[in-house]
């Protein structure tokens, strides 16, 4: 199985990124995929989920109606817009695979830097 983030960089405060994740090796539609970061000196966060089996969507209260999860079933690929971007964004993203009937079974992705400056 690989899990792999790209998309990540350096952008302005009140900027826009796309991250990508691409998982292989699994059944896609059986896993929920979801972000997380880590910023220097804080423990893991999440950020966003998002649910195959019903559609639902699920995201940390300090991102709600800036960042938006969305997956693309044929490419396997989950990702994640954030919009009004802040200096506090910057961490590295993470992508997680979660076997939805089994969530013991898991798989990180390596992360993926975004710094936003101010």
């Amino acid at each position: 199985v690989q899990v792999v983030e790209s998309g990540g960089g350096l952008v302005q405060a009140g900027g826009s990124l796309r991250l990508s994740c691409t998982a292989s090796g699994l059944t896609f539609n059986q896993y929920t995929m979801a972000w997380f970061r880590q910023a220097p000196g804080k423990e893991r966060e999440f950020v966003a989920s998002h649910v195959h089996k019903d559609g639902s969507t699920y995201y940390v209260d300090s991102v709600k109606g800036r960042f938006t999860i969305s997956r693309d079933n044929v490419k396997n690929t989950v990702y994640l817009q954030m919009n009004s971007l802040k200096p506090e964004d910057t961490a590295v993203y993470y992508c997680n695979a979660q076997r939805t009937d089994r969530p013991t079974s898991y798989y990180w992705g390596q992360g993926t830097q975004v710094t936003v400056s101010s």
